[in-house]
């Protein structure tokens, strides 16, 4: 990854406080000045948010933050899907009678190399739910 980004897991949240949305992704990519300051993250400034669906709500990921993540302004928004071995990649937010949506999405299988923005990475070695 170039110098001035960064993969980050866990708190603070991404807040949009006009909106009344507040997530917490499993991992975001972001730039490290970005990050200054107290307080949750500006989700715009995020470049991709990422998701491991869990086992006992996939709901959340596949269809609350699929619909807040746009409303948000993450330009790119991938889910890890261990129960099926599966996932997808959402991309290109545009405007619908629902609000932002995202207008592109790739699906792929683990297994498969998988382009999240500018990176691709391997999906071979990602674990599964037993």
């Amino acid at each position: 990854m170039p110098e001035d980004l960064v993969t980050h897991a866990g708190a603070p949240d991404v807040e949009d406080e006009v909106a009344h949305i507040m997530r917490r992704p499993d991992i975001i990519v972001i730039r490290e000045p970005d990050m200054e300051g107290d307080g949750s993250f500006d989700p715009r400034t995020l470049i991709a948010a990422i998701e491991v669906v869990s086992r006992s709500n996939p709901d959340n990921d596949w269809v609350g933050k699929m619909r807040d993540y746009p409303l948000l302004g993450v330009p790119v928004y991938a889910v890890f899907d261990p129960r099926t071995g599966t996932g997808a990649v959402l991309s290109e937010i545009h405007s619908t009678t629902d609000g932002p949506r995202y207008a592109t999405r790739k699906d792929f299988v683990y297994g498969e190399d998988v382009a999240i923005a500018e990176w691709t990475i391997s999906t071979d070695s990602l674990p599964r739910y037993p």
